[in-house]
């Protein structure tokens, strides 16, 4: 039964495309992945012995890697070695038959062999290809080794993670990858887009660095707006409210996120604490921070009352974002995550397990549910459409237009708010899609801010909010009561006209409105239509409130990060929200492609919760298979000896280091001024290095104590050591490699005024796309767009703007009491 599950054949939504991958890169191999999920043809090729990710921890009960097990699923491999006669040959005929290549070869060249890709084109100009690096070709750290961790070091993910006093706790290595994966994908895929609309093939650059500062960017803009006020506060705390952690209960660990003044009155009534409820100096999440000591010292007693389950209940009731925080054993147990695909099973030879299954929840063409990893140089049975499809070779080169971005032509409608909606359209507006974001005067977007004070509203102040700006730039904007018959009809005639609507809101509030998409798909039959609900729309906790947290929280991740012994650690405030919203984009293009070949438009139903389980796949698969019990490393390694982040000289400053293979840990020796360890035989294997783990990790902070920490990461890179600087987000503002990289662009807005804006980490040349317009103002284009674009009379405008249907100012707290009695009384 499992291997006609796991082997049956799919005709996806992308059958028409042959990728072909080369390199070894967990970023490169993931975004190969995303393309074999929807049925395309994958073709890994790798040298005799195999992508040296087939040795990577954590491995199956055989002995096989669940990592790569997890990136390579429904692929084919084949065997190329470059030592063989004609190899080159072979592999330029591989790649001058595929449609996308995803190259990784500037991470890890894996002993490919050499071909002339710009001969390549020049014969295939409509071939898309995708090339990764760690920090792009050009740059102060573009020559750097690197791994995961020196990584997200650098692009402050996690000095503001772990204990006070240090030293910053990082998550296993995982996270870039599938990141720097989606974000390679979303390029890929719009050029594919691209080439359905007459355009011709895309050549993309990825930087793994600059891919995951998309979950900096949120708190870049706070640095850049309130200053060098974040700090490291200790495990599962984080500026700026709480209490946002979790808390042990009776049975079980609790995933606590309480935001909002009514929230933390839910909160408190639940537990029965009056006293704190109505504590004047508790009403804000920044002001309970600083006393939050003492508020866990009167609540963390009560959750030990009962168990995580028992308090989930409690909470949906009450509508508090609170989660269980599951076990890796948990996850597979978890009948519902089953149902909707977020486990599949996958085959390693004649050894069954489970793994993480695409979370891109494509309703009329839905992913594959399972594979099977190939074993070295196998070849997987595919049905390929491409020979039967037109446009799916060869650009001509007379319809390629290099200033064309992939996505001109296509219409948005953004119902988001927040981040994960809103850095989703952001990125197709990025694209060149045109994206008009739909807010009301009654209730705007909640990154403006939730005062609702009459002194907030007249200062404008919902106008002044950097995080807001950095997610809604490249949109057009207007107001719509959807409450009102008129506001309803004018969103239906701007939607008969869209390629595309996207809300993240609870499930139900749409439908709610007559914008459900049994509705919608009667206006426009093309339309795609995406959800991005916390659990989704089909799931037991549909109701469930969620902020980005609580998604970390409930996706098993915690469970795998920290110490032995300690509790489950979070390894992002609001992590959740941004890797949701790269999800979302990248499930809107796979199904654009299928409206594109056969104007049949879908529903999407991303649950963002699945989004996050992909950090925790390489546990549930080697834990599905029997493996041994899982073991929590904290800041080492299962691979690489020596791993951690070291203090430097200064108060607080850090520096992550590792030792990848056996001449990076010679060199490592002889930088930090031992050479008897680098002459020592008996330390040239990591099993040998692990039991003295403690003392190299002494010898290397005696070192590191000594420097400034961009002194040690200098030092160590010019002896071809990994190693990267804890930074901070507000570092991130100088960072000297983005600003070389014109990373960060520069953008005028009203309010504002000049504020720095992250670029895409994708280019199709030197330089990333030009950010072409400010994030709009509220109904900035009310005109434009329901006089021009629907036609709209002067009159009819200024009525709507006399029933308050429309307008360009928040309506406070007491007008909106009198708005809702006069709406309740129509």
């Amino acid at each position: 039964m499992f291997q006609s599950i796991a082997m049956e054949p799919s005709m996806g939504v992308l059958s028409h495309l042959r990728v072909v991958e080369i390199g070894s890169s967990a970023a490169t191999s993931y975004c190969a992945r995303l393309f074999a999920d929807f049925g395309a043809d994958v073709q890994k090729v790798e040298p005799p012995q195999g992508d040296p990710l087939r040795r990577g921890p954590p491995l199956t009960a055989s002995g096989q890697s669940a990592w790569f097990a997890f990136l390579n699923f429904n692929k084919s491999s084949i065997i190329v070695d470059a030592n063989a006669p004609q190899a080159s040959t072979r592999l330029t005929a591989l790649i001058e038959d595929c449609d996308i290549l995803i190259d990784g070869r500037d991470v890890d060249a894996a002993d490919c062999p050499f071909f002339d890709l710009a001969a390549v084109r020049r014969i295939r100009p409509g071939l898309i290809c995708l090339q990764g690096s760690w920090f792009g070709r050009k740059g102060p750290y573009a020559g750097f080794a690197a791994t995961d961790s020196t990584v997200r070091a650098l692009a402050g993910l996690i000095k503001l993670v772990g204990p006070v006093d240090g030293p910053p706790m990082h998550a296993p290595d995982f996270q870039t990858g599938i990141l720097a994966g989606l974000w390679g994908f979303i390029a890929a895929a719009s050029s594919a887009v691209a080439q359905r609309q007459g355009g011709g093939g895309g050549g993309w650059s990825l930087s793994i660095f600059e891919s995951s500062l998309a979950l900096s960017e949120y708190l870049m803009s706070e640095a850049f707006a309130y200053g060098d006020v974040m700090r490291r506060i200790g495990t599962n705390r984080f500026w700026p409210g709480s209490p946002v952690g979790i808390y042990e209960t009776r049975r079980g660990w609790l995933g606590v996120t309480v935001v909002t003044p009514a929230q933390w009155q839910a909160f408190c009534d639940m537990l029965g604490l009056s006293e704190l409820r109505d504590e004047s100096a508790l009403v804000l999440g920044k002001d309970r921070l600083k006393h939050l000591e003492r508020i866990e010292r009167v609540f963390t007693p009560r959750l030990k009352s009962r168990t995580a389950q028992e308090w989930f209940a409690e909470g949906r009731k009450r509508r508090i974002p609170i989660v269980p925080v599951p076990e890796i054993s948990d996850l597979l147990q978890d009948t519902e995550k089953k149902r909707r695909g977020a486990i599949v099973p996958v085959l390693l030879g004649e050894e069954e397990g489970l793994t993480v299954g695409s979370v891109q929840q494509l309703t009329l063409t839905p992913p594959r549910r399972g594979g099977k990893v190939p074993a070295l140089g196998e070849r997987q049975s595919i049905q390929n459409t491409r020979r039967d499809l037109v446009g799916t070779g060869s650009a001509s080169p007379g319809r390629i237009d290099a200033t064309r971005q992939p996505l001109q032509g296509i219409q948005v409608i953004d119902f988001s708010m927040g981040w994960a909606g809103p850095l989703c359209t952001r990125t197709l507006a990025d694209l060149g899609a045109d994206v008009i974001k739909i807010e009301a005067i009654q209730y705007p977007d909640w990154f403006r801010g939730v005062d609702r004070e009459r002194a907030y509203i007249d200062a404008q102040m919902y106008e002044k909010k950097v995080c807001f700006c950095i997610m809604n730039r490249n949109k057009r904007g207007i107001t719509l009561d959807l409450t009102r018959p008129q506001g309803l009809a004018l969103a239906k005639r701007l939607l008969a006209k869209a390629d595309i609507v996207v809300d993240n809101y609870s499930v139900d509030v749409l439908p709610n409105f007559g914008l459900g998409y049994d509705v919608l798909q009667t206006l426009n039959p093309r339309l795609v239509m995406m959800s991005m609900s916390a659990f989704g729309a089909n799931s037991l906790y549909r109701d469930c409130r969620a902020y980005g947290s609580t998604l970390e929280q409930g996706s098993g991740l915690p469970s795998v990060i920290g110490n032995a012994g300690d509790p489950p650690v979070m390894s992002h405030i609001a992590f959740g929200d941004a890797v949701g919203g790269l999800n979302g984009c990248a499930a809107v293009l796979v199904a654009l492609i299928h409206a594109r070949n056969t104007g049949q438009g879908q529903f999407i139903d991303i649950a963002q919760i699945e989004c996050m389980m992909p950090f925790a796949a390489p546990w549930i698969t080697a834990h599905s298979t029997g493996s041994t019990p899982l073991r929590r490393y904290g800041n080492r390694h299962p691979q690489f000896v020596p791993h951690g982040c070291f203090r430097c000289a200064g108060e607080d400053n850090w520096i992550m280091v590792a030792a990848t293979n056996e001449e990076m840990w010679w060199r490592l020796a002889l930088a930090i001024g031992r050479p008897d360890w680098a002459a020592d035989p008996s330390l040239k294997s990591e099993e040998a290095r692990r039991g003295i783990e403690d003392v190299l990790e002494r010898g290397i902070e005696a070192w590191t104590l000594t420097r400034d920490p961009d002194q040690a990461m200098s030092e160590l890179q010019a002896a071809g050591v990994a190693a990267g600087v804890a930074r901070l987000p507000i570092d991130l503002l100088e960072d000297r490699h983005l600003e070389s990289r014109a990373f960060l662009q520069e953008v005028e807005r009203a309010f504002i005024g000049r504020h720095p804006q992250p670029s895409l980490p994708i280019r199709e040349g030197p330089k990333s796309y030009p950010i072409r317009a400010a994030a709009p103002t509220l109904g900035q284009h009310n005109i434009e767009i329901l006089s021009g674009f629907l036609g709209l009379s002067d009159a009819e405008m200024a009525q709507l703007v006399r029933e308050e249907i429309i307008g360009t100012a928040v309506l406070p707290e007491g007008k909106l009491a009198t708005t809702k009695k006069k709406v309740s009384s129509d």
